[in-house]
């Protein structure tokens, strides 16, 4: 294997302020999945937090054009560049070896990334209200029209570490004019690190983009001394946060793909395996619920016997899907899957899902449940890792088992059906057909577009 450039021993990931990097007294360790020791992360405290986010309020913003210019500029920055003293294959195998996130998924992570950075002109356009201008200078204001402007300067965002291609839902922020602030994620700092130092290569003023790991008191403070927030967790995060009209929850997706008695199933096996499977059952959009017309036992069975094919890797592995975590962590999830399990029939895992490797770290295998009825609790529950549970559907069910879904894939060719899909408040983002609930394309909202929370219309009309 071809050596790549690493920084010198220990690892030490520092704060990016708005006047430099920082590196704090206070530090936390860093470490592989093994255990291992890799390094330290600062910890900033308050006090600079508030500096710095002081400091970021007086920058002036970056005219439009010039900031989507440095974007297009990062996503090459981001995607071939030396940071932090890693290569991209350097880097890849850093996020690896730290969160067990196999290096194919790291990958098709930095992929996406790319292409957000390099689609921004396009998302803003599609994210524009059409009557609305994107300038006060656009000659229809002589006449009264709407001018997109910005409801605040500053966003901070509470990464999560299940996987890189989180970080692609904030540089919308960045490309409509604000100052964005990163808290990365303990587990896995060095995507948020790489994207950060990328944009700053590319032309942002560190005054604009910044990177503050702290810890869970300091954490708070961002929040209230922002004007939005992107938080992510699970449902605990969720319900603390969800009143709060500044903040954006990213919490379970609970997503689910409905197939209806007009559809064979049969030749869509693969692609439901993928939906549960891909990012290693980690993501947001990976399906947890599957709910069938008829039977949906043989549809269980198939989907058990295509996931359970897929092979227990390390994370360093080019064919390795699934993510490896601490064998204590993967143990603990395996209890837990058993006490929400209950009654449901399990056709994968119902033994253990914990696969220990010999260099360290356990596997978390796919599991696939039986329940026997439309209204059984454990659709409802999202694990981090391909698990999902497959049951019954009635048309006289309606909508209530299919209700708080982040995308919901409906196999179906009922129009009505779709019809009541789409009213329904509750069901984010629904696809038609034969596409995965993973399917992600910059432009096409993802929990609506991020511009629906940070940005709203004024009037304006302007003399000549």
């Amino acid at each position: 294997m071809a050596a790549h450039p690493q920084p010198e021993a220990p690892l030490q990931i520092d704060a990016l302020g708005a006047a430099g990097p920082y590196r704090s007294r206070t530090r936390a360790p860093l470490t592989a999945v093994s255990g291992a020791p890799i390094g330290e992360i600062s910890q900033a405290p308050a006090l600079y937090v508030r500096r710095t986010l002081a400091a970021m309020r007086a920058a002036p913003v970056i005219p439009r054009d010039e900031r989507l210019t440095a974007m297009e500029r990062a996503a090459d920055v981001f995607a071939t560049a030396t940071l932090g003293g890693f290569d991209p294959d350097g880097y890849v195998e850093l996020v690896s070896t730290a969160s067990g996130v196999p290096r194919a998924v790291v990958r098709q992570s930095v992929e996406w990334i790319t292409d957000v950075l390099r689609s921004q002109r396009e998302v803003l356009d599609l994210a524009r209200p059409t009557g609305a201008v994107g300038d006060w200078r656009d000659g229809r204001t002589h006449a009264g029209a709407a001018v997109w402007a910005r409801r605040g300067d500053l966003l901070a965002v509470h990464a999560a570490g299940n996987t890189p291609a989180v970080h692609g839902l904030w540089p919308e922020a960045l490309a409509l004019g604000y100052k964005v602030v990163v808290r990365p994620s303990s587990r896995e700092p060095y995507t948020a690190f790489r994207l950060v130092a990328a944009l700053r290569a590319a032309g942002f003023p560190p005054a604009t983009i910044t990177l503050l790991p702290t810890d869970h008191s300091v954490a708070d403070v961002l929040i209230s001394e922002s004007d939005f927030a992107i938080v992510y967790g699970g449902q605990d995060v969720v319900d603390k946060y969800s009143a709060i009209p500044t903040v954006l929850p990213q919490g379970p997706g609970r997503s689910k793909i409905l197939v209806t008695a007009d559809v064979d199933w049969r030749d869509k096996v693969d692609l439901i395996a993928d939906s549960v499977s891909h990012l290693g059952g980690t993501a947001c959009t990976c399906t947890t619920a599957v709910l069938v017309e008829g039977d949906p036992g043989p549809l269980a069975e198939a989907l058990a016997d295509r996931l359970g094919r897929i092979p227990s890797l390390p994370a360093d592995d080019p064919r390795a899907t699934l993510t490896v975590q601490p064998t204590a962590s993967v143990v603990e999830i395996d209890r837990y899957l058993h006490r929400v399990a209950g009654d449901a029939r399990a056709l994968l895992g119902g033994d253990t899902i914990v696969d220990e490797l010999p260099g360290g770290g356990a596997v978390l295998r796919p599991a696939v449940h039986l329940v026997d009825t439309a209204t059984a609790p454990q659709l409802g529950v999202e694990l981090p890792f391909p698990c999902v549970w497959v049951g019954p559907w009635q048309p006289s069910d309606g909508l209530a088992p299919l209700r708080d879904t982040l995308v919901l894939t409906a196999m179906t060719t009922r129009g009505e059906l779709i019809d009541a899909l789409l009213d329904e408040p509750s069901i984010t983002n629904v696809y038609v057909g034969d596409h995965p609930t993973t399917w992600l394309r910059p432009g096409v909202p993802h929990d609506g577009y991020l511009a629906d929370v940070l940005m709203r219309t004024k009037g304006m009309i302007r003399s000549a």
